[in-house]
């Protein structure tokens, strides 16, 4: 790990960026050139004194999860993601189809968006959200392991469910497992693919009796979501999707009807913020 070139980079880097281009408002007051070192932990979901820490040469090797983050906070692009791999000491992932970095470009119209939003791998990763989406949906991001994947959650963790109304439950668990089998269409020797299959095939046999139904429609769920906020109670918003070039991400922006009480449901979140989903018997849990 190279300390001092890494706090230099990453000074360069925050300092190189303006608010605006991170969906930040400046502010009548505001002298720091570039971010604030608070604004780049926050956007990573880090410490401001962890964050600090790095820049001034004196903290511990970032791990894989935090440079990411630090990536997608920086706006890297792919070649400096891995340049920042490289100075704390880490080995940059292959240039494969699947990659948790998100372009600076789609983390742009991220940014820009005043309804919920979020990018999401093939797998039902969430790699990003919007404060719109964390206030509708939690954050998504904090998941680790096999819990990232949206369908793992869905089929082995009851808790997941308790945001959507039951009688959905049904097209959601097909929905999971078609988007799952269309990723396993798109590289049928994909080992985080085929390992995310294999586990649930034995940890739920729901996702195995429908699996084995050979199930190849469109994810209906992705087109429309009826969801239970422990706020402003049902809620249904429709999905535009925008997959990136490579197919191995998307966008995904939830809107209403303007007029309807679900836009004004929308409206009202923005206002109230994100919220701790887990005080309430419908929310989604902190793991």
């Amino acid at each position: 790990m190279d300390r001092e070139q890494l706090g230099q980079f990453l000074k360069v880097r925050r300092e190189r960026l303006q608010p605006a281009d991170v969906g930040l408002a400046r502010g009548p007051r505001r002298r720091a050139t570039g971010l604030r070192r608070e604004e780049v932990a926050s956007l990573a979901s880090m410490s401001t004194d962890y964050y600090a820490r790095l820049e001034q040469r004196r903290g511990p090797r970032p791990s894989e999860q935090i440079l990411d983050a630090l990536a997608r906070a920086l706006r890297l692009s792919r070649a400096e993601r891995d340049h920042l791999f490289r100075l704390a000491g880490r080995v940059p992932a292959p240039r494969g189809r699947r990659s948790a970095h998100v372009s600076p470009a789609l983390l742009h119209v991220l940014d820009n968006l005043e309804v919920p939003a979020q990018v999401i791998s093939d797998l039902g990763q969430t790699l990003a959200q919007n404060p719109a989406a964390v206030a509708l949906f939690g954050d998504e991001t904090r998941f680790t392991g096999l819990s990232r994947a949206v369908a793992y959650r869905w089929f082995t963790d009851s808790d997941e469910r308790r945001h959507v109304p039951r009688e959905d439950w049904e097209l959601h668990g097909r929905s999971y497992t078609a988007a799952l089998r269309k990723a396993l269409a798109r590289d049928s020797q994909d080992p985080e693919t085929l390992e995310l299959i294999a586990r649930l095939r034995e940890e739920s046999t729901e996702f195995a009796e429908i699996w084995d139904h050979q199930n190849v429609e469109q994810e209906l769920v992705e087109r429309s979501k009826r969801f239970l906020h422990p706020e402003v109670d049902m809620i249904r918003v429709d999905c535009q999707v925008l997959v990136a070039e490579n197919q191995a991400q998307a966008l995904l922006v939830f809107t209403a009807t303007p007029g309807s009480e679900d836009h004004d449901k929308l409206r009202l979140l923005a206002v109230l913020g994100a919220q701790d989903f887990a005080a309430d018997a419908t929310s989604v849990p902190s793991d």
